[in-house]
């Protein structure tokens, strides 16, 4: 552990003191073969730190510390789990601005926007399932009345969790909680992207945890993530990433017959009907898009349906409310909009930004303006687009970009618009916005999704059951049938009384 007990809010140092380190059984120590990898600022292109390259040796001594940790931590009454949970939340809770401040500089999100609130989501977490051990109960069965029957929730043992980039602290610790409160051990994978926060995130915690309990490991795919998911002392797998790599975890997992948790992303769709509040629904449409994440998020609404006879008011207000925000240094609190995470992510949303303009049916809104200070020349900065005109068929409405890319497609009827929107392989999340209740209400109980809202396009929030079906992924995430469906056994125990 460092000597760093209390809030650090400047990043860069806080970045250089952390570097370099995994965190297995309660230390931070350097990967085995002693070889990192930079971590870049993606506002400058500068490195401000780095990372283990860690491989499967380093996988092994997590694993076997987490295991070592397993037996005592699953006995330690679940109340008791959960208010050590709690104590936790507290101590991030003084954390907030620092871990705030960090996963801006290494992710490229916007402080005030962003990535303050991400940090305070991750306490929040914490508090919510630190609340749920007394729910890990079962149920009394009347099979028969000379045998007492009942169920009982064990922890599954060893849980190996992979994070990605977009918004690390919060997905991580949506998966962790629920793991640890019923009584699971940990072993996480960071984003090599991202792993400067969660890594202090983990620090912090195992100032209350037992040694052990929860641990964190840095490193690429194929050398880290692949010998974790494969390791046989993991009894299941959560991921969150691509369904191409999501599709190789649930390989893995399904050779080993393991339970796995997959959320693989999304297309979401958007629909405004005629009747709906037009501010009320611009402003969804900026907050959905998730455009002060640069268009990064699974639930993005990327597919924006518009009745016809008010398509072109939306688009208008739309490019108006976006042209406003400001694009910028991430940690300035006068920045709405930061940066792309990578050079490969960049170069992959601007690729599909040229496919668009070459539609000839297609014109592109182009939002905001790139910042004028030298200082950011190097930036992964990329300007908001709003597509109108192109197909339903498209590449750009079908396919998840993961940018700040938005296609707005006219619609004359709602069957039409319903049509459209579950037209994809993709079913994470979906909205509807409209003013006539059996319209709403129809909408929810046929859109193709499985986080679906009417008026509104929040963010996973604790307590709110969240994942998708299709290609979206499987199980759920969020809530308290997430604790208990996936990460405990039901095991049925029978006492004979004659």
């Amino acid at each position: 552990m460092t000597d760093l007990m209390t809030p650090d809010t400047d990043p860069h140092r806080l970045a250089r003191a952390i570097s370099g380190c995994n965190l297995v059984a309660g230390e931070l120590k350097p990967a085995r073969c002693g070889r990192t990898f930079p971590v870049v600022n993606p506002a400058t292109g500068r490195e401000i730190g780095h990372a283990p390259h860690s491989d499967a040796s380093d996988v092994d001594d997590a694993v076997a510390a987490a295991m070592g940790a397993q037996a005592a931590w699953a006995a330690m009454p679940a109340r008791k789990r959960g208010t050590l949970l709690a104590d936790c939340s507290r101590l991030l809770a003084d954390h907030v601005e620092e871990l705030g401040r960090l996963v801006a500089l290494e992710t490229g999100k916007a402080l005030r926007t962003e990535s303050r609130v991400e940090a305070s989501v991750v306490a929040d977490a914490l508090q919510f399932y630190g609340g749920l051990g007394s729910e890990l109960k079962g149920e009394t069965v009347p099979f028969h009345p000379d045998m007492l029957s009942f169920t009982q929730r064990e922890p599954i043992g060893v849980v190996g969790v992979i994070i990605p980039w977009n918004a690390p602290m919060m997905l991580m610790a949506l998966k962790i909680a629920p793991a640890l409160v019923a009584g699971n051990t940990v072993v996480v994978k960071s984003a090599e992207e991202a792993p400067l926060a969660v890594l202090r995130v983990c620090e912090i915690l195992n100032r209350k945890l037992p040694p052990g309990v929860l641990n964190i490991v840095s490193g690429y795919g194929p050398d880290c993530g692949a010998p974790l998911v494969a390791h046989p002392g993991v009894g299941k797998v959560t991921f969150t990433g691509s369904v191409e790599t999501g599709r190789i975890v649930a390989r893995t997992a399904g050779q080993k017959l393991i339970p796995v948790t997959l959320e693989l992303g999304g297309k979401s769709p958007m629909i405004v009907m005629d009747d709906a509040d037009l501010d009320r629904a611009v402003a969804g449409a900026v907050s959905g898009m998730r455009f002060t994440r640069q268009g990064q998020s699974c639930t993005a609404a990327s597919r924006i349906y518009v009745h016809r006879s008010i398509h072109d008011e939306f688009v208008s207000r739309l490019k108006a409310r976006v042209d406003a925000m400001k694009m910028g240094d991430p940690l300035d609190e006068a920045t709405d909009i930061g940066t792309i995470i990578s050079r490969g992510q960049l170069e992959r949303v601007l690729g599909y930004i040229e496919t668009g303009r070459a539609d000839p049916e297609a014109r592109a809104h182009e939002c905001s303006q790139l910042p004028a200070d030298e200082a950011l020349r190097d930036g992964l900065f990329v300007r908001p687009v709003i597509f109108t005109g192109l197909a339903n068929g498209s590449r750009l409405a079908r396919e998840e970009i993961f940018g700040p890319v938005t296609c707005v497609i006219a619609f004359s009827t709602y069957e039409e618009a319903l049509a459209m929107a579950n037209d994809s392989d993709y079913g994470l999340a979906a909205t509807i916005w409209t003013r006539e209740l059996k319209t709403a209400l129809d909408a929810t109980r046929r859109l193709n999704a499985g986080f679906v809202q009417v008026n509104q396009n929040i963010v996973v929030q604790p307590g709110l059951s969240y994942g998708g079906v299709k290609q979206s992924g499987l199980g759920r995430e969020a809530s308290l049938e997430a604790m208990l469906d996936h990460f405990t056994h039901k095991k049925t125990v029978i006492l004979n009384m004659t």
